[in-house]
């Protein structure tokens, strides 16, 4: 029987580890019938290199700095040297300065916060566009998000206003690109002790709170349920939902105290 993902042909930034969601997901993606291509940049570029080599089938990777105009111009041109097409891109990329994260939050300054949204949140338009010449009639970008719409969370700092402004770019994305038949969506998963969370002081508290009040339970080491839930909005199971924030958190989002 073949896959929900069967011929298609995507692109997934962010596979550093075997502990990431994007990882997951590109198994997965893999296994339910889906050529991928991964990209990275600096030293990541070698360490996604070696992390490809993991999955069940080794797949090119190209270098992509979401920050680098030229990258992102060249881009198209460069996936579609392993790929005639793209039918899906998932967004695996987020980044804050240590100065930007913690309790200091109205005493940081402009230069770590630009970085913060520039890596996090318009970084999310700018692979879209990137991608748009290899889109066919359909495709699908999918987006990784820790859910900030509403909640102001300890230690997170600029990294949950970046986040915000992620689910607010979806929206518009979502918006401007549904007459090209481009779906937008969010993945909002829990803590997970990938390198970003690891990277955020604190950081332990966030599992502390999740493993207590998930009414499914959580498990901050299982990244396969955000990456199948990737997969699904990258197949064609969702040809309707765009603009949408699809919580994969064990529950923790819809309970109180």
């Amino acid at each position: 029987m073949p896959g929900i993902l069967e011929g298609k042909r995507l692109l997934i930034t962010g596979v550093l580890t075997e502990a990431s969601i994007a990882f997951a997901a590109a198994r997965i993606a893999q296994e339910e019938g889906a050529e991928i291509v991964l990209s990275n940049f600096g030293r990541g570029l070698s360490l996604t290199r070696r992390i490809a080599k993991r999955l069940p089938q080794e797949p090119p990777v190209v270098e992509l700095d979401v920050t680098d105009d030229e990258q992102l111009a060249t881009l198209a041109r460069r996936v579609g040297e392993h790929v005639d097409q793209l039918d899906g891109v998932l967004h695996a990329i987020g980044f804050a300065p240590q100065e930007a994260l913690g309790d200091d939050f109205a005493q940081t300054s402009w230069e770590h916060v630009q970085t913060a949204f520039h890596v996090s949140t318009w970084s999310f338009a700018a692979l879209t566009h990137a991608c748009l010449p290899l889109f066919g009639e359909r495709a699908s970008v999918v987006g990784l998000d820790f859910d900030n719409s509403t909640t102001a969370w300890p230690v997170y700092g600029w990294m949950g206003v970046a986040k915000a402004g992620l689910e607010s770019t979806s929206r518009y994305l979502a918006r401007e690109l549904g007459s090209r038949g481009v779906r937008v969506n969010l993945v909002a998963a829990g803590p997970l002790r990938s390198m970003a969370m690891k990277s955020i002081p604190g950081s332990v508290a966030f599992e502390d709170a999740w493993e207590k009040r998930a009414p499914l339970g959580w498990s901050v080491t299982d990244t396969e349920p955000s990456g199948r839930a990737c997969v699904a909005l990258l197949s064609d199971w969702f040809p309707a939902t765009t603009g949408e924030l699809i919580h994969v958190d064990g529950g923790y989002h819809a309970v109180g105290a």
